[in-house]
């Protein structure tokens, strides 16, 4: 059970790999210096704690961005994307400036407005800016880039794409830069050139995650350990439901939420909610009882930590299937407290749940995109197709639905 695109073998990755260099020849002019790739992610539990200096988990999916690139020496930056239309963007690395709002505004104020293009290109331009902002001295390329990660649906290829490009960038101008600094920057150029206001969970699951575990983060001191995660080995499977409901979190609302969380830190007197004790939450609601709304930002926070604390216990202590239930809880306050899922995903874990899924929430930041299922192997092909049937039985475009097998951050391709 796969998507349209998805790649799992090793067979599959290295085909790409040849195409990538084979179209950045045919753009170019030449082959490239190298290739990189950075993964897209699910986060199995802890959903908005990152910018709250919570705690996260995700995983690294098989989809990956891959960087075919070469070094430039006279400051120009080249970018091209085969998943893409139009032709080649070319900047000069001396004139990158971020700027407020979404990622096509961000670019062509880089630009001062001389060239038009898509805005998807803000995004690795952002990676080069912010590297010049820390004082790095990295130079000009070009990029040409190759992607399996579906856009739009929560799967972070914003930050797969930052991340390939960070690591391309590390190699050709020899950075030195470790794997958690690239993920820094990477959501430095996310935050202040594109203008969306994500933490660091995305950027740091594309360069860290190890095959066959899940990353647990803490947000705050970036200490992180990976939690093995043998779903084959203990007979089960974790379903992604691309919902093909496009989110777009440029749009104020992921901003609105993050303001009202830190609106009700300030109010509770904290440096992040990430500081509330769940057991103080009674009264802390109390305490918030005149601001509904920012009440239930912090409910979620407070109660979505602790569930990553106890998926984590369960997971050290082999009972994978017991997180089931920790993730459903996870989709219900994201819905009712957080209010950022919508009716195709509502409908794809009550009906994944309705056939006999162990657990399903929403993964990503929300307003469509994915969400995430648990299920017994023996059971993955008949949930996936009750999934299939509620959709059509709704009128709702046709899911994408393909298997989460945990995979390796962003790496040098040989």
């Amino acid at each position: 059970m796969t998507a349209h695109g998805a790649v799992t073998p090793a067979t599959g990755h290295a085909q790409r790999a040849r195409h990538a260099a084979e179209r950045f020849a045919a753009v170019y002019g030449a082959a490239p210096t190298g290739l990189w790739a950075a993964p897209g992610r699910v986060n199995l539990i802890g959903e908005h704690t990152d910018y709250n200096d919570g705690f996260v988990m995700p995983l690294a999916l098989p989809h990956t961005t891959i960087a075919a690139a070469s070094a430039r020496t006279d400051g120009v930056l080249r970018l091209h994307s085969g998943g893409v239309g139009g032709g080649i963007v070319e900047l000069r690395t001396d004139a990158l400036r971020p700027a407020p709002g979404p990622a096509s505004e961000a670019l062509e104020r880089s630009r001062g407005g001389a060239q038009r293009s898509g805005g998807w290109a803000a995004y690795p331009a952002g990676v080069v800016w912010a590297m010049q902002e820390a004082g790095l001295p990295v130079g000009g390329a070009d990029l040409h880039f190759e992607s399996t990660v579906p856009t739009g649906a929560g799967l972070s290829s914003s930050a797969a794409l930052e991340v390939a490009t960070a690591l391309a960038l590390n190699d050709l101008h020899a950075l030195g830069q470790q794997p958690q600094r690239l993920a820094q920057l990477a959501q430095r150029a996310e935050n202040a050139f594109v203008g969306v206001p994500c933490g660091i969970m995305d950027q740091t699951a594309a360069g860290c995650c190890t095959a066959g575990h899940a990353l647990f983060l803490d947000t705050r001191d970036l200490t992180r350990r990976q939690i093995p995660f043998d779903l084959a080995g203990e007979g089960l499977r974790l379903l992604v439901v691309d919902t093909r409901v496009q989110h777009e979190l440029g749009d104020g609302a992921y901003a609105e939420r993050r303001a009202g969380c830190e609106r009700g830190a300030r109010a509770l007197g904290v440096r992040a909610l990430r500081d509330v004790p769940y057991a103080h939450l009674p009264e802390v609601l109390v305490e918030l009882a005149h601001d509904p709304v920012v009440q239930a930002l912090v409910r979620h926070i407070v109660t979505e930590n602790h569930r990553v604390q106890e998926v984590v216990a369960h997971l050290d202590a082999g009972r994978i299937r017991a997180i089931g239930p920790l993730l459903t809880a996870g989709h219900a306050s994201l819905r009712d407290d957080f209010a950022i899922s919508c009716p195709e995903l509502d409908l794809a874990v009550d009906a994944a749940r309705e056939a006999g899924a162990l657990g399903a929430r929403m993964t990503g930041g929300g307003f469509g995109g994915s969400a995430i299922v648990l299920v017994e192997e023996a059971d993955a092909t008949e949930v996936g197709a009750a999934v299939t049937e509620a959709f059509a039985a709704a009128g709702h475009a046709r899911p994408r639905i393909f298997e989460a097998v945990p995979g390796a951050g962003a790496h040098r391709i040989e």
